[in-house]
């Protein structure tokens, strides 16, 4: 099969990278990037694109499903207005390109909590994002929400930093859905997401993701 990646640079699709250049099922991955990558690999194909402008006559669109691992926050993004257009407006953009060429599957990383109508903005654009991907007519759509993800990032989070250590503490006696979601974790499960399809929209939960 042939992956596209989105977000190959975060924690999660850094993961999800390693794992799909190491599965045999996966014969190459496209994974279009603001900035080059440091991997390099006869299977990897890396263009470097500007997401506010995708190139849609790119013959590299004709792949077989889509990892989608592209995300920032508030803080990063610096407004809620730039957080949208990151979080909602170009992992969009990506799936209807991508789906105009023949890719059949679509595996977010998206968020515990999703919901178009959440008093929280973060959820909010999560669960638009997610509404309007069901528009798409994907045959396969995995929306997978972690909760609190764990693992080496570039940029320190304080906030969840803190939040990981005291849940670290808890974990074994809190319910698996509150439990912490190792990186490794998440981004399998997008990968057998996009490499096995099923059919119809599936929802994968924090509970599966827990650290076991």
């Amino acid at each position: 099969m042939k992956v596209m990646l989105v977000g190959a640079t975060g924690l999660v699709g850094g993961h999800v990278l390693r794992q799909l250049l190491d599965d045999p099922r996966c014969d190459a991955v496209i994974a279009p990037t603001r900035r080059a990558l440091k991997t390099t690999d006869a299977a990897l194909l890396n263009p470097v694109v500007d997401f506010a402008q995708l190139p849609a006559g790119a013959d590299w669109w004709a792949v077989d499903a889509v990892i989608c691992a592209l995300g920032t926050t508030i803080k990063q993004a610096g407004s809620k207005e730039a957080f949208a257009r990151v979080d909602h407006d170009f992992p969009l953009a990506v799936a209807r390109l991508a789906r105009a060429h023949g890719a059949h599957a679509f595996a977010l990383n998206s968020a515990m909590g999703a919901d178009p109508g959440s008093r929280i903005f973060y959820n909010q654009v999560k669960g638009r994002l997610e509404q309007d991907l069901r528009a798409l007519g994907y045959p396969s759509l995995t929306l997978v929400r972690p909760g609190l993800i764990c693992g080496e990032r570039a940029e320190r989070r304080t906030g969840e930093h803190l939040a990981s250590v005291v849940l670290g503490v808890l974990g074994p006696v809190l319910p698996r859905a509150w439990r912490i979601n190792p990186a490794g974790n998440i981004a399998a499960a997008l990968v057998e997401a996009a490499l096995v399809p099923t059919p119809g929209v599936r929802i994968v939960g924090s509970a599966d993701l827990a650290e076991r």
